[in-house]
């Protein structure tokens, strides 16, 4: 199912605050969420909002060697949960074909954050972690959590 990057938000929690990447399909009331680092939750925010800092960070590298290499990011899946992990696969265009690649989907996010590529859930997968979307309306926005400029 395609789902688009609806939010990054910050819930607080015994062990501090913790970055949830919101992923929301277009006809459905529920989400996605998925835990993530902050490192990755500020690169994602950033990708969302075409923010250029001048020197890239490590999202903006990979991207950058990817197409210097004549690759392009085509879309981004979440395909499964294994013991509380989410995992995703990073679909690639290249100048030999088409290339699937194992990442962490907060990586494959900041990616198509960046890009615009399709970004889909597995339906077993959002079946499994499927929350309202009220629960985190009311969390705060990274961006007013964390340092996003340069």
């Amino acid at each position: 199912m395609d789902v688009t990057i609806d939010a990054v938000r910050v819930a607080v929690t015994d062990e501090g605050p913790q970055p949830i990447v919101v992923l929301a399909p277009d006809d459905d009331d529920d989400v996605l969420p998925i835990f993530i680092r902050l490192e990755e939750g500020v690169s994602i925010a950033r990708g969302m909002e075409a923010e250029d800092i001048g020197r890239p960070l490590t999202h903006d590298l990979l991207l950058d060697v990817m197409e210097e290499l004549g690759g392009r990011v085509e879309r981004v899946v979440v395909s499964e949960l294994s013991n509380h992990t989410y995992i995703a696969e990073l679909h690639v265009q290249t100048p030999r074909g088409e290339t699937v690649i194992d990442a962490r989907p907060s990586d494959s996010l900041a990616l198509a954050a960046r890009t615009g590529a399709n970004v889909e859930v597995a339906e077993e997968v959002f079946e499994d972690g499927r929350q309202s979307r009220a629960q985190f309306d009311d969390l705060q926005d990274i961006r007013d959590v964390a340092e996003i400029g340069p």
